[in-house]
């Protein structure tokens, strides 16, 4: 599984380096690093969302926060079909 963070303006003030670290965090708790493969991108098309923009696979989801991310992951990542 791919997996994309925002780090365009937008989305580098809303947080996207925490984002990200988190992130990588996530993907080592759950022994994923040959599995999933974390990457920067640029602008996802999705700047007036209140956090930051996210691709999981081919989803984007707009408007991720700390406060979200640990359930987005378990939804789109360990639950999404693409790890099966």
């Amino acid at each position: 599984m791919n997996i994309s963070v925002c780090i365009g303006s937008s989305c580098h003030l809303k947080g996207s380096y925490s984002v990200i670290e988190k992130l990588r965090e996530l993907i080592a708790q759950h022994g994923l690093e040959n599995r999933v493969e974390l990457a920067a991108s640029f602008c996802l098309g999705k700047c007036t969302s209140d956090g930051v923009s996210v691709k999981f696979g081919d989803e984007i989801v707009a408007g991720v926060k700390l406060e979200t991310l640990e359930d987005l992951f378990d939804t789109y990542v360990l639950k999404g079909e693409a790890l099966k």
